[in-house]
């Protein structure tokens, strides 16, 4: 499936269940190397609509480092590691940490 009729599918998820963050996530990660712009107003919706997303915290704080946001990558990876410490989400919350530590390394 191409990259447009993958968002335009997922643009009609949306309209569908408006309150799914899954669909809003899916749609962030489309845009994240077509349309950086599209990808951060879809990652900013995330974290401040669905602050209990956990998968969000993870590809939202790579893709503001890459798009050097450091700070707010920074804050990404320290509010998404206590919501997985919240979530008792062990899995999520060492992927986090690992991410972080590389992040710490590379932007030292």
């Amino acid at each position: 499936m191409k990259h447009l009729d993958r968002v335009k599918e997922l643009l009609n998820y949306i309209e569908k269940e408006p309150n799914d963050p899954f669909n809003l996530y899916a749609l962030a990660l489309e845009y994240q190397s077509q349309d950086k712009e599209k990808a951060s107003f879809y990652f900013n919706k995330l974290l401040i609509e669905h602050k209990d997303y956990l998968p969000t915290f993870y590809h939202a704080a790579l893709f503001f480092a890459n798009a050097e946001h450091l700070q707010k990558a920074d804050k990404i990876f320290s509010e998404g590691i206590e919501l997985a410490k919240t979530q008792n989400n062990l899995h999520a919350k060492k992927e986090l940490e690992n991410a972080y530590l590389n992040f710490q390394f590379e932007n030292d």
